[in-house]
C-alpha cells in the first residue's frame, strides 16, 4: 500500500484481465531540488482573450480606459487596448506555478517587475525561470527560502514582463499530503 504521495500504488483489476498500475502526477518540486542557475521553461503558453482583459480589469476596478475602451486606445500610439499589467504578472506567474511554486508555503514577494513592452489582446504569452538563491529558512526548519527570476514573452520572442520572486517551499515530507481518494465500483 501507498503513502498518500504517490511512492507506491496498489494494482488495479480491470475487466479485460490485465493489471495496471496508477501512476501519481508531477508533484511540483521541494526545496531540496532547487539548484541555482537551473532555468525552467514553463510548459504552458497562454493566448490573451479580449473577455480575460475585460474580465481582470472589471475585477479590479481598474479604471484607466486604455484596457477596456476600444474607441480611447485608438486614440494612443498603441492603436489598440493594452492588456492591464497586473493580468500580465498573475498570468506569468500563474505559469511558473507548476515548476515553481507547486509546494509553496507562502509567496514573500514580488521585486523588480519590470514591463518592458505592452501586451495586447491576442498574444501568446511564455515564460521561465531562473534559481537566483535559496536557503534554509532561519525560522522554520520545515521550510527553505528560493528567489528566482520570471521573464514572460509574447509569440514573437519578445520580453512583456520580468520580475524576481520570493517563496517559502517545503522540504521533502514536511508539505500536507493532499487526499487521493479513489473511485467507488458503485
Amino acid at each position: 500500500m501507498g503513502n498518500n504521495r504517490g511512492d507506491c500504488c496498489p494494482l488495479r483489476h480491470f475487466s479485460d484481465n490485465t493489471h495496471m498500475s496508477i501512476k501519481s502526477g508531477w508533484q511540483g518540486r521541494y526545496f531540496e531540488d532547487f539548484e541555482v542557475g537551473d532555468i525552467y521553461q514553463h510548459p504552458l503558453g497562454r493566448t490573451v482573450l479580449p473577455v480575460d482583459n475585460s474580465w481582470f480589469t472589471l475585477l479590479t476596478q481598474n479604471t484607466a480606459p486604455i484596457h477596456f475602451d476600444a474607441h480611447y486606445a485608438a486614440q494612443t500610439e498603441f492603436g489598440k487596448p493594452l492588456v492591464d499589467s497586473t493580468f500580465t504578472l498573475a498570468l506569468v506567474t500563474g505559469q511558473s506555478v507548476t515548476d515553481i511554486s507547486q509546494n509553496v508555503f507562502a509567496n514573500l514577494g514580488w521585486d523588480e517587475v519590470r514591463l518592458p513592452n505592452p501586451v495586447f489582446e491576442g498574444d501568446t504569452i511564455y515564460s521561465q525561470s531562473e534559481v537566483i538563491s535559496k536557503r534554509e529558512s532561519k525560522s522554520r526548519p520545515n521550510l527553505g527560502i528560493v528567489e528566482v527570476k520570471t521573464i514572460g514573452y509574447n509569440q514573437n520572442g519578445i520580453t512583456v514582463i520580468t520580475f524576481r520572486r520570493t517563496i517559502m517551499v517545503f522540504k521533502r515530507g514536511q508539505a500536507p499530503v493532499i487526499p487521493r481518494i479513489q473511485p467507488t465500483n458503485r
